[in-house]
């Protein structure tokens, strides 16, 4: 036994970061490729790079041993945006070929580095005199969803936000929602106002007679214990309906 391979089989855990030779590691090619990329990122800002080189960089960390480029090209062909593969359903993104568990999770941490970016926009500030940093938050959060979501943005006394919370989930053009729990959640945090968002997944943003007969009552029910409803706003893909804006509320 050679004195390496008896070092190796002694004390296996001294080893750690030493990657034994694999078939299935990157070639030269993909290494020489891969160190250009980061030098374009690094040099350029992200904002350099095209949409299948982002998501290549995203799967770097994630898929060490693999050519991620054909990865990339297979993400874009089925979804046909940087955004619609990172917010895309696990079910979906499972059937992408070589992605595997490993890719999957990269991608939901790319989405979820997103959101809270944009929710640190809207976080201590009045939401009513950051109206545009609102918008990019919720069409982040709901623009692609597949099916309708309601949450309620809950306000304390200088409209700052108390808390997001998702109320409902749906189906594709409807979403149950009880407005006594509604009110009964803004006592429990104390809110003194409410902004209420849904999503309509059809990409058209024009509110129902359901929406408006909840919206109502919602209304309604606030006003009774001091709590007033600012706007209900239906967000769909790219666009969005303000209840207070049209003069529906």
């Amino acid at each position: 036994m050679s004195r390496t391979k008896h070092f190796a089989e002694a004390s296996p855990g001294l080893l750690i970061g030493l990657e034994a030779p694999s078939s299935d590691a990157d070639p030269p090619g993909h290494l020489g490729h891969r160190a250009r990329m980061r030098t374009k990122l690094l040099t350029a800002g992200p904002d350099a790079l095209l949409d299948h080189e982002l998501l290549e960089m995203v799967l770097f960390l994630a898929l060490p041993r693999r050519d991620t480029k054909p990865i990339a090209r297979a993400l874009l062909n089925r979804f046909g945006s940087f955004a619609n593969a990172v917010t895309a359903s696990l079910a979906d993104l499972r059937d992408v070929e070589g992605l595997g568990e490993a890719g999957v999770a990269a991608l939901r941490v790319v989405q979820g580095a997103a959101l809270r970016l944009s929710r640190a926009e809207i976080m201590d500030r009045p939401l009513l005199n950051n109206w545009d940093g609102l918008l990019a938050y919720l069409n982040a959060a709901l623009s692609r969803e597949k099916v309708e979501q309601f949450r309620v943005l809950f306000l304390d006394t200088r409209n700052r936000l108390i808390a997001d919370e998702a109320q409902a989930r749906g189906t594709v053009n409807h979403t149950p929602v009880y407005p006594r729990e509604v009110i009964r959640r803004a006592l429990e945090l104390q809110a003194t106002a409410l902004i209420l968002v849904h999503n309509h997944p059809s990409g058209d943003p024009t509110p129902s007679r359901a929406d408006l007969e909840m919206t109502q009552e919602v209304k309604s029910a606030a006003a009774v214990l001091g709590i007033v409803l600012h706007d209900h706003l239906v967000v769909g893909n790219g666009r969005h309906v303000s209840f207070r804006r049209e003069g529906l509320l």
